[in-house]
């Protein structure tokens, strides 16, 4: 059992602040420049009719696809909503990492994917009314993607992983349960000494 010392207090922020937003914003910033300059070859390519790309026979390729729906195709006819929501992402990301007082850095890692992967969509519809779409695989049926859909996909897995499993919140929420479950067992048990 824990004392009441190992516990932060109200005010401490677990990472601080300082390591949240500088991770966040590193991660963000490297999947959104990463995502741009990809597509703008890639667009650059299209023009000069390269494509198809083999990449790794049998599997991989690079293909170019206008995708006006959201992540891997899907949803198609309302990207701009998904704008909005690029938008509403980053401001609820950045709330939280402002708030939230623990948190654990695979939240932070994944969620800087994630705010990085939606912008870099956003600025591709703002733009030009679609995404670039670029990575296909040919070994299954799958929609062609891009790197912001990487920092999307992996970024929300990597931040439930982190929010589920290594969370210092969620593990003091267990800490406090154990501990009122153990505090119910002792009352039960003074409770059948005193019959």
């Amino acid at each position: 059992m824990s004392s009441r010392e190992d516990k932060p207090s109200a005010t401490a922020l677990v990472p601080a602040r300082s390591w949240r937003f500088g991770v966040a914003l590193a991660l963000a910033a490297a999947f959104l420049v990463l995502d741009q300059v990809s597509k703008v070859i890639v667009r650059s390519a299209a023009l000069a009719g390269v494509f198809p790309i083999t990449v790794i026979p049998g599997v991989l390729e690079f293909d170019f696809v206008m995708n006006d729906g959201v992540a891997f195709g899907l949803a198609s006819g309302f990207g701009y909503t998904f704008v909005l929501l690029a938008v509403v992402v980053t401001v609820v990301t950045m709330l939280y990492l402002l708030r939230a007082p623990l948190l654990s850095r695979l939240e932070v890692v994944g969620l800087g994917m994630l705010v990085g992967g939606a912008i870099g969509n956003a600025i591709d519809r703002v733009l030009f009314g679609f995404v670039t779409d670029f990575i296909a695989t040919t070994f299954i049926q799958f929609p062609v993607f891009n790197i912001a859909d990487i920092g999307i996909t992996v970024g929300v897995a990597i931040a439930f992983i982190g929010f589920v499993f290594f969370s210092p919140a969620n593990a003091d929420a267990r800490r406090r349960a154990e501990e009122d479950r153990a505090e119910r067992l002792r009352a039960r048990d003074d409770a059948a000494k005193k019959r």
